[in-house]
């Protein structure tokens, strides 16, 4: 059985590093408490002697129960014009009150001679003076060994005197660190094996890497090859420059690959749900294109592929996608073939079998309308009312009978006053409104609600998410197709649409009213459903 891993997360701190990552106190709050639900061992909350933000997380933090996980204060050994006891950085880490403390130091020749401008042997003296002051004052001690591999590979006798140094002081584990996210797989662990042997077999070793060489993930995964036992990384690789080692990646590559136990695989099918929830909080867009927990991890497109999937997963899945919270899903573009339709068809709850001549018609409607500049994988919604018309089974809610745009400026310096007016007819009713709006697509979009809310007054609940425009290749300049992508949801769910036409209004305006009708439509499945 192989021994159990300690996950450290510094998502709360090194995370908060990288560009367009920013986050409030209440913020650091919300995410400690998830990542206490995911079994996280260690959580950084931030630097104390550094700023005033991550001194008020620590007087917060106190106020709530964390089962599972120890708060962790972060800093550095202290300056060296005075001793331990009188440095701030080090006061405000035993005033966070924190069972666990981290602190680092430099391991680098270089660093200590042209950054701190000391001689090799007081360095050595400020790594274990700053540990051992700290020892009584805390449940636990890691050492951070700052640009240890960088140092090891310049200057071996030293980087292993400064680890020497931190066991005298007191650390519990020493934490090798990729500062600079340069070192090579095949580095990672000859120097890990080097290090044990120097320091023998009982000292607990870590690993911190950075995604500089795109190869943070690896790096550490191979250092609890070669018996690292404490692993720290961030949730979805946030960090400074390009990144931390990536926690979202590491876990189920500990667990699900490499057979280690650690604490989040009791959790690991939350792992999708924490991946996602830090992006919300942070307001950035999560990355689809992420192993494991991207949306796009699990997503078929060919339909080579999808049939293989439909008969046997395994054949183009590395792992059961619902072990981290995930699902499988299959795309439809011009790549498509019956297999695809087949598969969404079931997925909308239609009923379709591979013999039915009008599974060949959606295909052939699809790589139609995709070679026209439609786009299906953002948007399947749209597709599945595509569907729906085909098979007869879509209902027509309204019918629109003209609209008109105007879009006026009277001074140059004046914002444009942008006019919708929609003729709509719903049953045997005629309907004619108008509507201003903040542009022109905007005041379109106004201009519909308007006319139909008064037969559908469950479209009140229904918002404009994101409005995405993109210019397709083809004609040049202005005379180019453009394709209008558009996301919309209520309280329960979200959905994308798409138009194309050479007219952005057009374009819009088909993306619009197939948001409109999937609302209508989504309504009327849960009303029969709650029947």
């Amino acid at each position: 059985m192989n021994k159990k891993i300690e996950i450290y997360d510094t998502t709360l701190r090194d995370g908060t590093q990288a560009e367009d990552f920013n986050l409030s106190v209440e913020d650091k709050v919300r995410i400690a408490q998830k990542l206490d639900r995911l079994g996280i061992d260690f959580i950084e909350g931030g630097w104390p002697g550094a700023n005033p933000k991550d001194k008020q997380f620590f007087k917060e933090i106190k106020n709530y129960s964390l089962p599972h996980s120890r708060i962790t204060a972060f800093g550095s050994t202290h300056m060296a014009k005075h001793p331990a006891h009188e440095d701030p950085n080090l006061n405000a880490l035993v005033e966070a009150g924190t069972p666990v403390i981290t602190i680092f130091g430099k391991t680098w020749d270089i660093h200590v001679k042209d950054a701190l401008r000391i001689s090799l042997e007081r360095n050595l003296e400020l790594i274990e003076d700053s540990l051992a002051w700290l020892r009584s004052r805390t449940d636990t001690l890691f050492y951070d060994a700052e640009h240890f591999f960088d140092g090891f590979k310049a200057n071996r006798d030293y980087a292993i005197a400064t680890l020497k140094r931190a066991v005298k002081g007191g650390a519990e584990c020493l934490v090798l660190c990729d500062t600079n996210g340069g070192t090579m797989p095949h580095e990672i662990s000859e120097m890990v094996k080097a290090v044990s042997r120097s320091l023998g077999d009982n000292i607990c070793l870590g690993i911190h890497c950075h995604n500089d060489a795109e190869v943070a993930v690896g790096n550490t995964l191979l250092a609890v090859g070669a018996g690292v036992s404490h692993v720290q990384g961030t949730m979805n690789g946030f960090g400074e420059r390009c990144g931390n080692a990536n926690l979202c990646s590491i876990i189920p590559g500990l667990v699900l690959k490499m057979g280690y136990d650690c604490s989040p695989a009791e959790h690991l099918h939350e792992l999708v749900s924490a991946s996602r929830f830090v992006c919300e909080i942070a307001n950035l867009a999560p990355n689809k294109y992420q192993p494991y927990v991207g949306a796009s991890a699990f997503a078929h497109k060919g339909g080579i592929h999808v049939s293989a999937v439909q008969r046997n997963p395994e054949t183009y899945e590395h792992i059961k996608p619902e072990l981290v919270g995930n699902i499988q899903r299959i795309l439809v573009s011009d790549l498509s073939g019956k297999s695809n339709i087949l598969a969404k068809a079931k997925q909308f709850g239609l009923d379709l079998d591979s013999t039915d001549p009008v599974v060949m018609d959606i295909v052939a409607q699809l790589k139609e309308l995709e070679a026209q500049g439609f786009q299906f994988e953002g948007a399947e919604a749209s597709f599945e009312l595509l569907m729906r018309k085909a098979t007869g089974t879509m209902r027509k809610y309204f019918e629109l009978l003209g609209f008109r745009v105007s879009d006026q400026k009277n001074r140059e310096d004046e914002p444009t006053q942008a006019e919708a007016t929609v003729m709509v007819r719903v049953g045997g009713q005629v309907e004619h409104t108008a509507a201003v709006g903040n542009g022109p697509v905007n005041a379109l979009d106004n201009a519909i609600r308007k006319a139909l809310e008064k037969f559908y007054p469950q479209l009140r609940e229904m918002t404009l998410q994101d409005y995405k425009v993109r210019v397709l290749a083809g004609s040049p300049g202005t005379e180019a197709m453009v394709r209008v992508l558009i996301e919309s949801r209520d309280k329960h769910d979200k959905w994308g649409t798409v138009g194309a036409s050479f007219d952005i209004i057009e374009a819009s305006w088909q993306a619009l009213v197939d948001s409109i009708r999937y609302k209508l439509l989504k309504s009327e499945k849960e009303t029969r459903d709650n029947s």
